[in-house]
């Protein structure tokens, strides 16, 4: 009798759980949606309030590119060489 009862217990929070997923998925997935939206646009019309302060045909450089430094294990020189016939 244990038995049967512990698999209907299973059996009602397996169904209850499904109703209540496809009650609640849309919804959540339209919180998640909007929250992606919200963030992208704000990341998206900060950039483009920046650019429009530049004036049209000038260039702007974010951002200073780094000095890479020669690998202290050089391989060795480059040799140029001609094919002899």
């Amino acid at each position: 009798m244990g038995l049967l009862k512990t698999i209907f217990i299973i059996l009602l929070f397996y169904y209850a759980f499904k109703f209540l997923a496809r009650l609640f998925a849309p919804f959540l997935m339209k919180k998640a949606a909007e929250t992606i939206q919200k963030k992208a646009q704000q990341q998206y019309g900060g950039q483009q309030h920046d650019k429009t302060t530049v004036p049209e045909g000038e260039t702007v450089i974010d951002k200073k590119p780094r000095n890479q430094q020669q690998s202290k294990n050089s391989v060795g020189e480059y040799v140029d060489f001609e094919e002899i016939e």
